[in-house]
C-alpha cells in the first residue's frame, strides 16, 4: 500500500462530493463546468485501476493468506468500478446529461433497447442515470454489454475498460482469495 491507508478511499470521495451535489445540468451551463466533471471522473477512474493494480502486485510479490481481506478489496474495486463507469457512461452518452436535456436530437453513443423499440415503453422514453448504471453493472459483471450496446468507438473503449477492471477484480483477485480461503 502506498500511503495511509485512509489516503486513497478520501481521494476517490472527495470527487464524488461536486459530482453529486449538482442534481439537475443544462443545456447553458457553462463548459468548465462539464470538464470538471471529466477531470473528476478520470482521477477516480486512474485512482481505482491503480487499486486494482497494487492488489495485483500484493498478490503476486507477497504470501498473501488473507482470503477475506482480499474479497473485500476486491468487491470494493469492483463496485467502485461499476459506479464510476456508470457515471462515465451517463457523461459521455450524447454529449452528457446538459446535452439531452436540450430539444436538439442528438445522436446516441449507447442504444438502448427501448429505442430500437418504442413499442416495448409507453410514452415517450430517454435513459436516466440508473438506466446506465444498470449498464455499467451488466459490463462489470458479464463482461460484455448486455442489453444496452455501445455505438462509437468511445464507448466501445469505456466499455473494454470497465471489463477489464472487473475482470481482474473478480477473476485474478477473487480467484485467489475463494482458494486461500479455509
Amino acid at each position: 500500500m502506498v500511503g495511509p491507508r485512509w489516503l486513497l478511499p478520501i481521494l476517490v470521495a472527495l470527487p464524488l462530493v461536486p459530482l453529486s451535489a449538482r442534481r439537475h445540468r443544462h443545456p447553458d451551463e457553462s463548459a468548465w463546468i462539464r470538464r470538471v466533471v471529466i477531470v473528476l471522473v478520470a482521477f477516480v477512474s486512474i485512482a481505482n485501476v491503480i487499486s486494482a493494480g497494487l492488489l495485483v502486485h500484493r498478490l503476486l510479490s507477497s504470501n498473501v493468506s488473507q482470503g477475506t481481506q482480499l474479497i473485500y478489496s476486491a468487491v470494493s474495486i469492483w463496485l467502485t468500478n461499476v459506479i464510476i463507469f456508470g457515471v462515465w457512461f451517463w457523461e459521455i452518452d450524447r454529449g452528457g446529461p446538459h446535452r439531452r436535456s436540450s430539444t436538439d436530437k442528438l445522436w446516441p453513443d449507447i442504444q438502448f433497447p427501448q429505442m430500437g423499440n418504442p413499442d416495448l415503453v409507453q410514452g415517450a422514453w430517454w435513459p436516466h442515470f440508473f438506466d446506465y448504471l444498470y449498464t455499467s453493472f451488466a459490463n462489470g459483471t458479464s463482461f460484455a454489454p448486455a442489453d444496452a450496446m455501445p455505438l462509437t468507438l468511445r464507448l466501445k473503449v469505456l466499455f473494454a475498460s470497465e471489463s477489464a477492471v472487473s475482470l481482474v477484480a473478480i477473476v485474478v483477485v477473487g480467484a485467489r482469495a475463494i482458494n486461500i480461503l479455509r
